[in-house]
């Protein structure tokens, strides 16, 4: 697309929006978000070579697993269906790799990414099945992959997420079976943790080491694997290392404040949360302590956005670049959680008891996740609330029904920027399933490696960046507000200026600055009516610079259009939209099947309902009122 602008002039004069314009927002005083520029609350960090020779554990296995913890895994499997039934899992993918070739260093596009990830799900199930079943054909192949990966020319710095995840792999491998494999092959791995692992990580500037993202949780992770494993030879960098991770990881944990919130979305919170519980228990199995990890504020409250983000139908509430269905073979993250409060919310009990055949390939860190699941005591009950908001950096909120039936009633709405690590143009953007249908989609996300290797430019997030002309990034894409036919501005923050619960469960975000001084007030309530309804509310004050604007709601159901409003049907089911403040101004219907772009996500059946108002036919200030509801 040369000339996106000239493009949507056409797209609109033929009454039809196709695809996304650059933008040419008036210039405003933009609203900061109030989590920013703050100094994250510190873990506790003592550590010194003395500290290191005083306290870490002289022996393995001291990586996520001690003597104890060991013991009470190999009690449980023979006491506890759950944890036996998880456990024959884990040994089936560790017979399914068995038969799998070496791994060999295949670099697809600019990441070493799926060897790395392929490696720690191979040491986590050979590891532990090995510990437990003794077989020497596991510890073979775990001897035949680490020469394997540790002879590779290095673990592409590049991409360091490659080199952490790597790292972690070979640093849990050696820890947990070390003492049963060829000397050489230990001291190789050692060799290759130092200087495949840890030098890369200080040469060169690394923004993962106090970054705010999933990056600075699995890096400073894997550098703290790799530094415990090869302290008791050079004790100096492994020092300097761990209390240099010690001191970053807080930016990206202060993300999770005040409420929970992942800001990257639901299945990033599997990522980043997954390698900071791992880190966690890395560090007190080693040092008798994690430093304040688990304590950290709003860290454990993150495992109820988890459970919120999951809506009856599986599929997540799937934001910013989020994956679009919770998994099957259960959440072995949130075991750790479990595990932490006592709360069996957080324990998937059926999928853990699921016939293991149907589980398929387990979590990367499954191994390490096993020995959590084993840990779990029940101690008390908390269910999750029907109506819960998450504020910080990218606020949410969800209204549910207290039911995990297929057909409850479901809600998630937005405020943030697009600007946050992995953020679209999707402020006051929302989804809603009702009688087991999401009659309001999110497009979700779609495949980095297959646009990167267009030389499409995906991760530019200046205003007239490459990002913001596919489908599943602007504003065009997202049910929320479009102003003028242009782009949302892309450091602008909705910020959720009121939340309530009450019978009728509210909330309010403030959309202004999101629009750049288009208009002199934009805030969006929703409300959820009752059981069967929700009601979106937009109030707005116009100014000299509003042309039109355009109210966007995306669906994969038919749409019919009739006075007031339209009629959506999907699976049999119907849902009324009914625009209760301006009922006598048509709704249009665009079909984005097939969408804009050839690049963009091609999803079945999408469209864009739209309410398109001249600024001239409004008052200055007005309130647009829109209601959803079942028929």
């Amino acid at each position: 697309m040369k000339n996106p602008k000239l493009l949507l002039c056409i797209f609109l004069f033929a009454g039809i929006l196709a695809g996304p314009s650059k933008g040419t927002a008036v210039a405003s005083t933009i609203a900061v978000d109030p989590f920013l520029d703050q100094d994250p609350p510190k873990l506790e960090n003592p550590i010194t070579v003395n500290y290191i020779k005083r306290n870490l554990r002289k022996r393995s296995p001291k990586l996520a697993l001690t003597p104890a913890w060991e013991r009470n895994l190999k009690r449980e499997i023979k006491q506890d269906p759950m944890v036996a039934n998880y456990y024959e899992a884990v040994k089936a993918n560790a017979e399914a790799v068995l038969s799998e070739p070496v791994l060999t260093r295949k670099v697809v596009g600019r990441r070493l990414l799926g060897t790395s990830r392929d490696m720690l799900h191979r040491m986590n199930v050979l590891g532990i099945t090995y510990r437990i079943d003794g077989d020497q054909k596991y510890l073979d192949k775990i001897n035949e992959e680490l020469l394997a990966v540790s002879n590779f020319s290095d673990w592409n710095p590049s991409h360091f997420l490659d080199v952490a995840e790597m790292a972690t792999a070979v640093a849990l491998a050696i820890d947990w079976v070390g003492k049963d494999l060829p000397k050489s092959t230990v001291a190789l791995a050692k060799t290759a943790l130092i200087e495949k692992g840890i030098q890369p990580s200080w040469e060169g500037n690394h923004g993962w080491i106090d970054g705010t993202n999933n990056w600075n949780q699995v890096c400073n992770g894997g550098m703290i694997a790799a530094s415990i494993m090869i302290a008791d030879q050079d004790p100096e960098l492994a020092a300097k290392t761990i209390s240099r991770s010690l001191d970053g990881m807080p930016h990206a944990l202060e993300e999770y404040g005040p409420d929970g919130v992942y800001p990257e979305g639901s299945t990033y919170w599997g990522y980043g949360t997954a390698f900071s519980v791992l880190t966690s228990a890395m560090l007190e199995s080693a040092f008798g302590t994690d430093f304040g990890i688990a304590e950290y504020p709003a860290f454990k409250a993150s495992a109820d956005f988890r459970k919120l983000s999951i809506a009856p139908s599986g599929w997540y509430y799937n934001y910013a670049d989020c994956g679009d269905k919770h998994g099957t073979s259960g959440d072995i993250i949130l075991a750790w959680f479990g595990t932490k409060t006592g709360n069996p919310l957080y324990i998937e009990n059926e999928k853990f008891l699921q016939p293991t055949a149907d589980m398929g390939k387990l979590h990367r860190i499954a191994g390490a996740g096993l020995i959590w699941l084993a840990q779990f005591e029940s101690t008390s009950e908390e269910g999750l609330p029907t109506a819960w908001k998450g504020d910080g950096s990218n606020p949410i909120t969800i209204f549910r029904d207290d039911s995990d039936a297929a057909d409850a009633y479901y809600f998630g709405g937005k405020g943030g920027k697009a600007t946050i690590s992995h953020g679209n143009m999707d402020a006051g953007s929302f989804i809603w399933e009702l009688n087991g249908v999401r009659w309001v989609i999110d497009p979700g996300n779609q495949p980095y490696h297959e646009l990167e290797t267009t030389g499409f430019n995906l991760w530019g997030s200046c205003q007239d960046c490459e990002r913001w002309t596919l489908l599943t990034k602007n504003n065009y894409g997202h049910s929320t507000l479009t102003v003028n036919n242009e782009l949302h501005v892309n450091d602008g923050f909705a910020s959720l200026e009121n939340f309530s619960k009450g019978a009728q469960p509210e909330a309010l975000f403030d959309l202004t600055s999101v629009f750049g001084g288009n208009l002199d007030k934009a805030h969006r309530k929703f409300v959820r009516l009752d059981d069967h309804s929700l009601l979106i509310e937009d109030q707005l004050v116009t100014n000299e610079n509003t042309e039109m604007i355009t109210w966007q709601l995306m669906t994969q159901a038919d749409v019919e259009i009739v006075p007031g409003g339209a009629i959506l049907r999907q699976d049999g089911k119907q849902v009324k939209l009914e625009n209760l403040s301006h009922p006598d101004l048509a709704v249009s219907v665009v079909s984005l099947d097939p969408a804009p772009l050839k690049l963009d996500r091609q999803i079945d059946g999408l469209k864009r309902i739209e309410i398109r108002i001249p600024a001239w036919a409004l008052e200055k200030e007005t309130t647009l009122k829109v209601k959803l509801e079942a028929l």
